[in-house]
């Protein structure tokens, strides 16, 4: 079966044409113009703004004109995560897509569901000849996986709805009402590149085929960390038979949990079984720690490796493994006011060497109280300020704060009711979302978050639940009716 024989059938097809589109972040050319072709071909009004946000607008169903604006919101881009045996190239290939009973998936390769799922809805209620609606204008943003940057460009006047209807949750069933604000810190350590001594053997230390996901939603369920795990080998195998490192990568990009890291290190020739030995315990150890929260298959290993010639100079390699060690990863901190959210997180997001001597550690903060959230970030600044790398703070956004007065949400509930018997679960998200950012530059707006269930975001595992794609696209349409009346 293919995605395409899914219902509801137009939400899936648009949504197939998407998966066709190359757009990982930052690289969405791809996609702005496609959206602007698919406007152009059906009709529909276009625009673009400076930053490559793409609005579409379409007048009212007769006799409703008088209806409020409605936006309907979704980002282009896309986390471009694949599995270590993927051929997949994120900038030339169309996403493989795989019907899986209740799922659809893709093949070894993040789906795209985050958000072209969304982006799909908000197109389908744009030619849906059975939708009554008002006025109905979709603002499909750029770059939102990384610096939010479409919202923080989005000018004031590019949509001009009361309402928006944030298409990028991932639960159906929740009507979303907040969120945390974030902080990305970059730290750049410079290094010397020294000769290995003659005496050494090699061995790289392999983590990989961990879960992973989403660095908000997913962080409070005590998935492994492939950096913090390899860190934390490193600082511990270094006090039983000293090592050097030659090379160390992990990890990717800022909001995903990182799945897979290694280290090439050089160690005396007399220490070699001391050093075997200790991984093998050490992988024993996780294995039991991560057994009720990991894949069962993710691999330790240490395997010997040929002479590399030269290593990171053994003072800047100490003061690296020691700050990755001990830097703050994982939740950090509860939220008092709403039980059961987490409010301060940290992801050890990446940790990479430049061709030009210098490391580059990125981690990603999170909280709903942007002192919080400001507070760790100079904590990892502070830390790694110690080794003499020098720390950057960008991409720093703005959390969401509830609005109990909300119309959109009343409207939302007593649809959900009607369509489904039940009560939505109305909550706040440890996930960044555009929303904070729009309302700071529009004050006035009434906004909900919602969508289908998916599951593994961030992550080549992602998907959408093929049921929940049609009970969100059925609840979208039954708020836009009940909102133009």
């Amino acid at each position: 079966m293919k995605i395409t024989d899914l219902n509801p059938r137009l939400v899936w097809e648009i949504f197939d044409e998407i998966t066709k589109v190359p757009r990982p972040t930052h690289h969405l050319e791809k996609m702005e113009k496609f959206l602007v072709d698919w406007a152009i071909r059906h009709n529909i009004e276009v625009h673009t703004d400076e930053v490559g946000n793409v609005m579409m607008r379409v007048p009212a169903t007769p006799g409703h004109e008088n209806a409020p604006t409605i936006v309907l919101q979704g980002h282009q881009d896309m986390v471009a995560e694949k599995t270590p045996d993927s051929t997949h190239d994120f900038f030339n290939d169309p996403i493989t897509t795989i019907v899986d009973g209740e799922w659809v998936r893709a093949d070894r390769t993040t789906l795209g569901a985050d958000n072209g799922m969304g982006c799909a809805a908000a197109m389908a209620c744009l030619i849906d000849p059975d939708l009554v609606h008002g006025p109905l204008e979709a603002l499909l943003t750029v770059d939102e996986e990384q610096g939010l940057i479409g919202a923080n460009g989005l000018q004031p006047g590019f949509i001009t709805g009361e309402i928006l209807l944030n298409l990028d949750s991932e639960e159906m069933g929740s009507l979303v009402v907040g969120c945390a604000g974030g902080k990305v810190t970059t730290c750049y350590l410079p290094f010397r590149s020294e000769p290995t001594p003659s005496d050494r053997v090699f061995f790289k230390v392999n983590l990989t085929g961990l879960k992973g996901g989403h660095s908000g939603m997913e962080i409070n369920l005590g998935r492994a960390n492939a950096n913090a795990q390899l860190a934390r080998f490193l600082w511990e195998a270094n006090r039983i038979t000293p090592l050097e490192l030659c090379a160390i990568d992990g990890g990717g990009l800022a909001n995903a949990i990182p799945r897979d890291a290694h280290a090439i290190v050089a160690i005396e020739r007399e220490d070699e079984n001391d050093f075997r030995n200790f991984a093998v315990k050490f992988g024993e150890e996780i294995h039991a720690e991560f057994a009720a929260v990991e894949n069962s298959d993710f691999k330790f290993e240490v395997k010997e490796e040929p002479r590399h010639d030269h290593l990171i100079d053994s003072e800047t390699a100490h003061r690296l493994i020691a700050a990755l060690f001990a830097c703050p990863n994982g939740v950090q901190g509860m939220s008092a006011a709403i039980p059961g959210l987490v409010e301060t997180s940290c992801n050890l997001a990446s940790v990479k060497m430049t061709k030009e001597n210098v490391i580059e550690i990125v981690v990603h903060q999170r909280s709903s109280v942007d002192s919080r959230r400001d507070e760790i970030a100079d904590r990892i600044s502070a830390l790694f300020g110690m080794i003499g790398a020098d720390v950057k703070f960008d991409d720093a956004y703005v959390g969401w704060n509830p609005n109990p007065d909300s119309r959109v949400l009343k409207v939302a509930e007593e649809c959900y009711e009607k369509l489904f018997g039940a009560k939505p679960k109305v909550e706040a998200l440890h996930a960044g979302l555009e929303c904070g950012l729009f309302l700071e530059k529009m004050p006035a707006l009434d906004m909900v978050s919602f969508g289908p269930t998916l599951k593994d975001i961030h992550s080549p595992a992602e998907k959408a639940n093929i049921k929940s794609v049609e009970e969100f696209y059925t609840l979208l349409k039954a708020m836009i009716t009940k909102l133009a009346e």
